[in-house]
């Protein structure tokens, strides 16, 4: 809906607010795992929770988009820190689920080995995650792995994966949060009528400044 008055500072900080809120709430979500893809529990979670997030997010920066543009400094600051943090969550979001689509398609593979082989010897991978398992934890993989009909390596090895997507998510859902409360308290708390565009803290939104920087860093 269509206002006459631009948005106050404390209006634009208590969106962004709410927008970190909700991000970090991804973190929060919980769907339960089949017992027959126990591998997926770390993931089901924001999958589940992550593309609602976007809709929201996106129908509130439409709306802030219509009340009208903002035209001021903070204003423009704050819908770039919004549009920064919704482009970084969907992003992720679709490297969540492409890690997903590739763990089911992996694990839909047929064993080439139909013999009991064992789980892994305790080391580190290539990413490292510790493979260190007592003989209790032994026991669970094997059980785990024989309800998802998986070869105990083959399910650990899965469930890596899923632990490696589920910490990029939370990573990427955590540093958005916190981009944007650092944002809203910029706004509230330091930014003038004259936010700066260019070198400094406070030149450019923290993510925004952030997406520069990893776009700076050689992969």
């Amino acid at each position: 809906m269509t206002t006459d008055a631009l948005p106050s500072r404390s209006d634009l900080a208590g969106r962004l607010t709410d927008a970190a809120q909700a991000v970090a709430g991804i973190l929060a979500a919980e769907y339960d795992a089949p017992t027959s893809r126990s591998y997926l529990a770390p993931l089901l979670g924001p999958l589940s929770a992550g593309p609602r997030v976007v809709g929201e997010l996106n129908e509130r920066l439409e709306d802030l988009l219509d009340e009208p543009l903002p035209t001021t400094p903070v204003g423009l600051f704050a819908v770039a820190s919004y549009a920064s943090a919704l482009g970084w969550l969907t992003e992720s979001l679709a490297e969540l689920t492409a890690a997903v689509d590739a763990i089911c398609t992996r694990t839909g593979l047929p064993t080439l080995e139909p013999v009991e082989r064992a789980v892994p010897a305790p080391g580190e991978d290539e990413e490292g995650f510790d493979f260190c398992f007592n003989d209790v934890e032994t026991a669970a993989i094997r059980a785990a792995a024989d309800a998802a009909g998986l070869e105990p390596d083959a399910y650990v090895d899965v469930l890596v994966g899923a632990l490696r997507a589920a910490t990029a998510i939370t990573d990427a859902c955590m540093e958005i949060s916190s981009g944007l409360i650092e944002d809203a308290q910029y706004i509230v708390e330091e930014a003038t009528s004259e936010v700066r565009i260019g070198e400094g803290p406070g030149s450019l939104p923290t993510l925004v400044r952030s997406l520069l920087a990893r776009l700076e860093t050689p992969q």
